[in-house]
């Protein structure tokens, strides 16, 4: 088989199918991930954000080039979660933004657009590791040029950059020694390939109904596809606003095996008076805040520090770019700082300040909730936003920040064996103890943390532990440690029994 041009229609049956892939080995590719925490993982963000600019492609009709590479970038770059999420959304926009010139695709437009794909998602991130997704997307791109020139076939094409890719995924434990220890391939670079995989069965003509991937085995059977249909019925005393909606939605996409494809929530009577309300009176102020963090107790301390807006999630559940932008817009201010309070959610914060064109987003690179805490403690109101800005970047530095969670499967980092169910303590910069028990992981933990120039250490106990057990930690400390002063709170976040931060 030749085929020599890529049209619209086959450009979105090869992206759809490309999705499709990726989404059936969602759970496979989470598993790949070095740290065993049950949290948000890069198959998961992967997934939702391609199925965000699958759902667009899917509503064209007739549509020519340019406007199915507008619905994948477009669709991808604001559903886009997570640091893997937001990467390879940025590979669509570089992709795209040379293929929606023709209306044909041929080898040598492939080859440019892989280029500019691979350019654009390297600028999209400040300081780029290698063994990673975008290491497997520049292989896959200089396979592309070198094969410009040598063949007009695409399929031939398709078939030297899809090994190329798979050969230098092969690769990325040796580039990064915390995947070799691991036992794994890099996750977002097998994510890559899986829709490379998928796009290229579509290329072909190939008929796939694509299977579920089992966690540590090879394909498994699916049993015969039934459309299900679940209702979830949600009673409130007052209408609700266009963003309380999104948050819904997107709460039980979250618990999705798949894509959701049609969500209602009431009979669209729900989008009544907050929807056409008009916009607030009041003048808007010169500075606000969006955070991000789970538990109600986090979001109380948030919000009486001075928070604006809420947005749930975290380590859990990484909010998109989407989701972020709807929240700066229930904010009445002309600049707005953003909290991510998580690694992973800078990215995606990073990508809707660059989207957004009537307020003006500044990031605040806050990688944990106690940092984030920092930020809004050290806010003046009375200073300028670069001041603001300038201080709070400053003053999350010096925060130390631990994690107790606990390990969903056998592994080993930094030279520590990892049991299933065991305990783990997580610093800044990696893992600080591990242990059977709760109580030891913490404490050692804390011994890992605390310095001579240390003063106060704050907990906040979440799901795993509670008031009496984490008082009881806290006496502990305060023995061992007579300078230091303790502080105790209820966080309520999940995932983590313990969040602790040290200044």
């Amino acid at each position: 088989m030749e085929i020599q041009t890529i049209d619209a229609s086959l450009l979105a049956k090869m992206f759809l199918s490309g999705a499709r892939n990726l989404e059936a080995k969602k759970e496979w590719i989470n598993e790949l991930n070095v740290f065993p925490v049950p949290d948000g993982d890069t198959g998961t963000n992967m997934t939702m954000t391609i199925m965000s600019a699958a759902n667009a492609v899917s509503e064209l009709k007739d549509a020519d080039m340019k406007t199915v590479s507008k619905a994948i970038s477009s669709g991808s770059l604001r559903g886009a979660r997570g640091n893997s999420g937001v990467i390879l959304s940025q590979l669509f926009r570089g992709l795209t933004k040379v293929m929606a010139n023709y209306d044909e695709v041929t080898v040598d437009i492939l080859a440019e657009a892989f280029e500019k794909a691979v350019q654009t998602a390297y600028k999209a991130v400040m300081q780029p590791k290698e063994g990673t997704i975008l290491t497997v997307a520049r292989g896959a791109a200089d396979k592309a040029a070198e094969m410009k020139g040598k063949t007009d076939d695409i399929v031939e094409f398709a078939e030297a950059v899809i090994a190329e890719a798979e050969a230098v995924l092969a690769k990325t434990p040796d580039m990064l020694p915390v995947l070799k220890q691991a036992g794994v391939v890099d996750s977002g670079g097998q994510g890559l390939v899986c829709v490379l995989q998928g796009a290229y069965d579509a290329l072909i003509g190939k008929e796939v109904d694509y299977e579920p991937v089992a966690v540590g085995e090879g394909v498994v059977k699916a049993p015969e596809k039934v459309k299900t249909t679940i209702e979830f019925v949600i009673e409130t005393d007052k209408p609700l606003a266009t963003y309380q909606i999104k948050e819904i939605q997107s709460k039980i996409q979250s618990l999705s095996v798949g894509a959701v494809s049609d969500i209602k929530i009431g009979d669209e009577a729900t989008e009544t008076k907050e929807e056409t309300k008009a916009a607030p009176s009041e003048p808007a102020k010169e500075m606000g805040f969006v955070s991000i963090a789970t538990g109600e107790g986090l979001t109380s301390i948030f919000t009486e520090l001075g928070c604006d807006y809420m947005i749930p999630g975290g380590q859990t559940m990484n909010p998109s770019t989407d989701d972020i932008l709807s929240a700066v817009e229930k904010v009445n201010a002309k600049t707005v700082f953003v909290l991510p309070n998580n690694k992973n959610i800078i990215l995606a914060a990073n990508q809707a300040a660059a989207i957004c064109e009537d307020k003006k987003i500044v990031v605040i690179p806050t990688k944990t909730i106690p940092q984030g805490i920092t930020a809004l403690i050290s806010f003046d109101a009375d200073a300028s936003v670069e001041d603001n800005e300038s201080n709070m970047t400053e003053e999350i530095k010096n925060v130390k920040t631990g994690q107790v969670t606990y390990a969903v499967r056998d592994t080993m980092i930094d030279d520590k064996e990892i049991t299933k169910d065991d305990w783990m303590g997580m610093g800044d910069s990696g893992l600080l103890s591990v242990n059977a028990d709760i109580s030891v992981a913490f404490k050692e933990m804390i011994d890992e943390m605390v310095s001579e120039d240390s003063a106060v250490v704050s907990i906040y106990w979440g799901e795993g532990s509670d008031q009496e057990k984490a008082e009881a930690l806290g006496k502990e400390i305060e023995e061992k440690y007579p300078d230091l002063e303790v502080e105790i709170s209820e966080g309520g976040q999940a995932v983590y029994a313990y969040i602790v931060s040290v200044e």
